[in-house]
């Protein structure tokens, strides 16, 4: 049964593997891989030894090793990564060499100005070839770096800098993104006043534009180019950390997720060759953000262990049109496609004509991340975009797994997919279903709670700073299984089909975010005293934000009111997070002990009041029938508008 990290100790011997003689210290690997099979993907994971204690110790760095070196001396001159720019049909390929090389000078700096193993480094950057370049640094030097989506307001980098403890920020002088300017170190500027920990920002040059630079600010090109191309690694153990990354939580405070050395680069790299079916020679083309989990493990660590060609993608799905996924599919011959449910929904709406007007015969694979994909979006994805000749894998994992947990892919060749779900669990994944009462749920044709029974090589290790807080989130609920936190369906074959949250987290476009932290920067508003925010089906992003709000009785500019509320959400966490709808309430439906009953406000809005179930627990029952009206008034004046 997984177990807190604590009880691991140093070299994470987390499980041993059927047909070996002894256990493989630091992992976790599938019980149906042979010895033959494992001993050629040990092979190709690159330089380590098992030490008679059976820690996992490295004769050198292990990631930049594997995703750098090791390909550089097999084959130097292949290209790593091809950066779509966000100008269209600006496509820049980088090969493996090149990156090396980038990689050594950028982890030099990083070493001139006092960064040293296990210090702390935020990326602040868009996807480009220099922020793969600065994980990568990051990891060469034993530091740990921190990604935070370059969407993300100066408050929210400024919060995860401090809870991190970062001691550097690598940044570009400004973004572009579907045509538009995104002032990135404007905002880096306003969040380090408030991060005493920061003793350099690192500056990068993306446009031509001059900007500020203070006295923690770096050049980074011209000090790059001072520095040699090479840089020695450091020695890491298979436990060292190797990089945090915060997602939302129910608290509203977002938890700093770690990840260490071993294990999730060999699940990342498993998970990618096996679910895309990735071949040598394939160009993959995931077109995550590298700010999320899925941009780290599939952008960049998976790929680059497997010596693949990895797309880049720094734009957006409709810029300059909406056939620009498919335009950049037929210029770079793009094999494998990874991408949101979200997007796909979007360009949907654009109709087919965007889509066949591009050539997407090079298209093996194509995937779906970050949410469950609806069965329209699933069949115009595979009909329309694949010619109902890819195979279509519908994925499902977290954050805090490393990787990829269910889905289709592998499976016996010619094995069924089903449209719209994640189906079947990757190697060394035995997921379990969970009733209310804690029992496990045998047999097929149920629903539960979906936890996971057994470790795995890339999950999540603890919560930066906050072992208790992991512990509490991931193993108290249901005591010796991971709780993912999502429900699920095992259907009479024994497929496993994601049916939603459980917890105060929705799904925005792909995005996880706590209600509670939408609830937070919305209190804040002098005028408000009280929110409950809650996650409602949108047609485009899977899920919406829809605030009720309680205004103080002297309130007169309730539209008003409304915007700034908006307004302050985009500020402190990001445009994403906004609410589509804000609906101004007396009084929020309480039980006795003052808790906001949420199920009744998402029955109220799913046109579901007459339905409501117990609300014995209320208060005061009377509650309902004023929230009621108030939203039959807000539909009509919607409907008006």
């Amino acid at each position: 049964r997984p177990q807190p990290p604590s009880v691991w100790g140093r070299g994470g011997c987390v499980g041993s593997m059927r047909g070996l003689n002894q256990p493989l210290a630091g992992f976790t690997l599938p019980a149906c891989m042979t010895g033959k099979l494992l001993a050629k993907q040990i092979a190709n994971i690159g330089p380590f030894f098992v030490n008679t204690k059976q820690n996992l110790l490295f004769n050198a760095c292990f990631h930049t090793v594997n995703c750098l070196d090791q390909h550089v001396q097999q084959s130097p001159d292949r290209v790593a990564l091809i950066w779509e720019k966000d100008e269209p049909g600006t496509e820049v390929q980088i090969t493996y060499r090149e990156l090396l090389d980038m990689t050594c000078r950028l982890a030099n700096t990083l070493k001139k100005y006092g960064i040293q193993k296990g210090d702390r480094v935020a990326v602040y950057m868009p996807v480009s070839p220099l922020a793969v370049a600065a994980m990568l640094a990051c990891a060469r030097i034993g530091a740990v770096h921190t990604v935070v989506f370059a969407g993300f307001s100066a408050e929210a980098l400024a919060g995860r800098i401090n809870d991190s403890e970062c001691k550097a920020v690598i940044t570009y002088n400004q973004g572009i993104r579907g045509g538009r300017i995104i002032e990135l170190k404007k905002t880096v500027d306003e969040a380090v006043k408030n991060c005493p920990s920061v003793k350099h920002v690192f500056v990068a040059q993306r446009t031509d534009n001059t900007v500020h630079m203070g006295d923690l600010d770096i050049p980074l090109n011209e000090e790059m180019a001072r520095e040699a191309p090479v840089c020695a690694p450091e020695s890491m153990d298979s436990e060292d950390m190797l990089f945090m990354l915060y997602t939302s939580g129910s608290t509203g405070k977002p938890k700093g997720i770690v990840h260490t050395q071993a294990g999730y680069l060999l699940y990342a790299a498993l998970t990618h060759k096996y679910v895309f079916d990735y071949q040598q020679g394939d160009i993959f083309g995931c077109v995550a953000d590298i700010g999320w989990i899925t941009g780290h493990s599939y952008v960049v660590y998976g790929p680059l262990c497997n010596g693949a060609t990895s797309v880049l993608f720094e734009s957006t799905p409709t810029y300059p049109d909406p056939g620009r996924y498919w335009e950049t599919v037929q210029r770079l011959k793009i094999n494998q496609f990874y991408g949101a449910p979200t997007a796909i929904r979007l360009l949907l709406k654009y109709g087919d004509q965007w889509v066949k007007k591009y050539d997407r015969s090079s298209l093996k694979t194509l995937g779906s991340v970050g949410e469950p994909i609806n069965h329209e979006a699933w069949q115009w994805f595979h009909k329309v975009v694949g010619d109902s000749k890819c195979t279509l894998v519908d994925t499902w994992w977290q954050t805090e797994t490393g990787g990829i947990c269910i889905a289709p892919r592998p499976s016996e060749e010619g094995a069924e997919i089903i449209p719209a779900m994640a189906m079947r669990p990757f190697f060394g994944i035995v997921p379990v279903l969970i009733d209310e009462n804690g029992k496990v749920i045998e047999g097929n044709d149920v629903s539960g709670a979906l936890c996971i029974a057994e470790p795995w090589p890339g999950m999540a290790r603890t919560i930066y700073r906050d072992n208790q807080r992991f512990v509490d989130a991931y193993f108290k609920t249901y005591p010796g299984y991971y709780f993912t936190g999502d429900s699920a369906y095992r259907t009479k074959e024994g497929y496993y089909q994601i049916t939603g949250r459980m917890d105060d987290v929705i799904n925005v476009s792909g995005h996880r975010l706590g209600t509670a932290e939408i609830e937070d920067a919305m209190d804040e508003h002098p005028a408000v005293p009280e929110t409950a925010v809650i996650g409602y089906p949108h047609e485009i992003k899977g899920e919406g934000a829809f605030a009720f709000v309680v205004l103080k009785d002297d309130t007169v500019q309730t539209e008003h009111v409304k915007q700034e509320l908006k307004a302050i959400v985009a500020s402190k966490i990001a445009k994403y997070a906004v609410p589509d709808h804000v609906l101004v309430v007396k009084r929020l439906p309480k039980t006795r002990s003052g808790k906001i009953m949420r199920r009744l406000l998402k029955k109220i809005i799913a046109d579901e009041g007459s339905n409501l179930g117990d609300i014995t627990t209320l208060e005061d029952p009377s509650v309902i029938t004023e929230i009621l009206d108030a939203y039959q008034k807000y539909k009509s004046e919607q409907r008006t508008s």
